[in-house]
């Protein structure tokens, strides 16, 4: 069995940020050599996350209304989390809800996806370097 193990990084301009990365995640893919197994793809950040979904601008929309009428930015006050000095207390409940990671069956060196599924990278307290870790396994 083979494992291949790789990162790719962000440092996104707005606090809050939907990147589809499912390009990046099929290089990984096809640099393993893994014709057969499966690919975790997690992010490496409490305050982002990876998803699934469709990659329609309508969607990435409305989930970000959405997340941000569920667990607002502001006021930061209304958070325990941020009486520590932080401001960020929102994007750890984004990512709870939105999930840390996916994992993707790989057949026939392609990640094995279901109609219109892609995978995302979801950032909810950026202007900083993050990471997402894609692991691959299999024969």
């Amino acid at each position: 069995m083979k494992t291949y193990r790789q990162e790719i990084w962000f440092n996104t301009k707005d606090r809050r940020e939907y990147i589809n990365i499912t390009d990046a995640v099929q290089q990984a893919v096809d640099k393993s050599g893994v014709k057969e197994g499966l690919c975790l793809v997690n992010a490496m950040h409490i305050s982002a996350s990876v998803y699934i979904n469709d990659d329609e601008r309508g969607l990435l929309h409305d989930y970000d209304q959405w997340l941000e009428k569920l667990a607002p930015h502001a006021p930061v006050s209304q958070y325990r989390h941020n009486d520590t000095g932080e401001d960020n207390a929102d994007a750890h409940l984004k990512r709870q809800v939105m999930g840390r990671e996916v994992v993707v069956a790989v057949t026939g060196g392609k990640l094995d996806f279901g109609p219109w599924e892609q995978i995302f990278y979801g950032e909810f307290d950026g202007r900083r370097k993050k990471r997402v870790l894609i692991k691959i396994i299999g024969d």
